[in-house]
């Protein structure tokens, strides 16, 4: 066993549950959640982050390592959720934090027609997210998820000095789950 730290990172596309496994998680153990989404919604307005969000593009690589660096504490447990996104930030991540983490990578993999009716299920929820907002946003969020984070992810698979687990999350959340702990050896 080692005295390391662990970055958990949820990984998969809209709907898959990466939010509702990392609470589930948090409840297990302590860990201190990083939801990329949700830092940079909150970045103060005129910042350089805040300008690029309104414009439609996407953040630059640069600023979203800085901004997790600026998170990553070296005493805590941590989950990664929408984090890495695309092959740079997996390399960078992997490169600046497998030698002083444990970094355990969970795909969640789910088939699109799955995550389009969880994001639906969602919306009829109640749910007030943007990007949930039409179903042309929902498919280029997938497209997205395809053509950006899946090389990520493919390359996780065999990336050095890191653990990578697969799970099926097309059942119950509870089924899922008890997977996950599993994998992560809980």
């Amino acid at each position: 066993m080692t005295d390391k730290k662990q970055i958990i990172v949820m990984m998969g596309g809209a709907g898959v549950g990466k939010g509702t496994f990392s609470k589930m998680l948090m409840a297990q153990r302590p860990f201190s959640y990083i939801e990329t989404g949700a830092l940079l919604r909150s970045a103060p307005s005129g910042s350089e982050i805040a300008q690029t969000l309104a414009t439609g593009t996407l953040v630059s690589d640069a600023l979203v390592c800085d901004l997790i660096q600026s998170k990553i504490t070296p005493t805590q447990n941590i989950i990664l959720d929408g984090f890495p996104r695309n092959l740079y930030q997996a390399q960078w991540l992997i490169k600046n934090y497998s030698d002083t983490y444990d970094i355990h990578v969970l795909f969640l993999d789910v088939p699109r027609d799955v995550m389009i009716a969880r994001i639906n299920k969602r919306l009829n929820e109640g749910s007030t997210r943007n990007d949930d907002a039409s179903s042309a946003t929902i498919n280029h969020r997938l497209e997205t998820f395809d053509n950006i984070t899946m090389p990520a992810i493919k390359w996780l698979q065999t990336a050095p000095n890191i653990a990578f687990s697969r799970i099926d999350a097309t059942g119950t959340a509870t089924d899922n789950f008890q997977d996950i702990l599993n994998a992560l050896n809980m």
